[in-house]
């Protein structure tokens, strides 16, 4: 099991609930020291074409991209919009707050939630609306069909209308008394909202919030609440209707989302999310191991050790690279085909937030001191 520390919010009774840090813990062994790495194999040319600073990241955000623009947040309070080509403003807003979450986006609303739980929505840099939240919030909004979705560290499930902050709709959902405070899964497949409700991935009907199917990938089990802890985390690697999600600390698996009806499901032991292609998911394990499983069985592909104990970030699936950035900075572009090495490129020396996305041809990473770096392959 990852290590975590069992540390309990103090406002934890205002939501019902005790929430999870996974930050490290006072009470585990010290940490392996990381191999030293060889040099850099060098065997792919990137260039880097831009970079930009929006303030430090949010613990919970992830760069989103629509079309030709990445949205970004910055814990102080900075939400942007930037042109994937060329690193220019589209627009930039500062709400004046610090922010719990990253930017949710269509291209026309974009929407975060604040550490003190209120939920904002933005059109081309100027604020909507905004509506305060029962619980806190880790997971970044989805914005889609002319309509907010947010989900509470409760587990309650909310739909707001886009045009006013109205509320439509809320889906409370049972849960175990410990929460994860890391970024969940809340995504669209169709005309199914998708929501990772502790070990469950968990169909909506987005109109009304009615549950049309329950898909579990991991069954909490253990002596106590720490060891029962099975809360999924994103991202998750979608294609088409196919959803492959991981467990915290237990379990990976993919799930059909017009159905689902679960394809298989394997244990593995990390604790950041998922990337994936027609053919292969991949993963981080807590240790440092990177393996790739066959998208259709499940069945092991590769698995590959050299960057274990480096505190790598969800990976993300781009052609034939696999890409993932670890606590120092560095992203490691690693071959689909076996996790050989391709090549590495250096950020500002601090971790990435939620791990590398893809705009068309350009690798973006977002870092903890808020610098956004974007290269393209030569």
């Amino acid at each position: 099991m990852s290590r975590v520390r069992a540390t309990f919010a103090a406002h934890a009774a205002t939501i019902g609930l005790a929430v999870l840090l996974a930050t490290g813990c006072s009470f585990s062994p010290k940490k392996p020291e990381p191999a030293p790495l060889p040099p850099v194999a060098a065997l792919m040319g990137t260039q880097l074409i831009w970079t930009a600073q929006v303030g430090p990241g949010p613990t919970h955000a992830a760069p989103q991209v629509v079309g030709s623009r990445v949205y970004l947040a910055g814990a102080g309070g900075t939400v942007a919009a930037i042109d994937t080509e060329t690193g220019r403003d589209v627009w930039r807003a500062s709400l004046g707050t610090p922010l719990a979450t990253g930017v949710g986006a269509d291209g026309e609303t974009a929407a975060v939630v604040t550490q003190e739980n209120a939920l904002i929505a933005l059109s081309n840099g100027q604020q909507r609306w905004r509506v305060q939240l029962p619980a806190q919030v880790f997971t970044t909004p989805l914005v889609a069909g002319g309509r907010v979705f947010v989900v509470t560290a409760d587990r309650t499930v909310l739909a707001f209308d886009g045009s006013n902050g109205a509320r439509l709709w809320s889906q409370p959902r049972p849960g175990e008394p410990l929460v994860l405070s890391q970024a969940g899964v809340l995504l669209a497949v169709g005309d199914t909202l998708v929501a990772g409700l502790s070990g469950r991935l968990t169909g909506l009907d987005p109109r009304n919030g009615s549950v049309r199917w329950e898909a579990p990938i991991a069954t909490p089990r253990g002596a106590n609440e720490v060891e029962r802890l099975v809360d999924l985390v994103g991202p998750v690697s979608r294609l088409g209707d196919s959803v492959c999600a991981r467990a915290y600390s237990a379990a990976v698996g993919c799930v059909d989302a017009l159905r689902g009806n679960v394809a298989w499901t394997q244990a593995a032991q990390g604790n950041v999310g998922l990337a994936g292609d027609d053919r292969l998911v991949f993963g981080a394990e807590s240790d440092g191991r990177v393996r790739a499983w066959q998208r259709v069985s499940g069945e092991a592909a590769w698995s590959v050790d050299r960057l274990r104990y480096r505190s790598l970030s969800a990976p993300l699936a781009a052609g034939r690279v696999v890409a993932l950035a670890e606590a120092t900075g560095t992203v490691h572009l690693l071959s689909r085909e076996d996790g050989s090495e391709l090549t590495r490129l250096t950020t500002d020396g601090s971790a990435a937030v939620g791990g590398p996305v893809l705009a068309g041809q350009v690798l973006l990473v977002q870092t903890r001191n808020g610098g956004v770096f974007a290269w393209r392959p030569q």
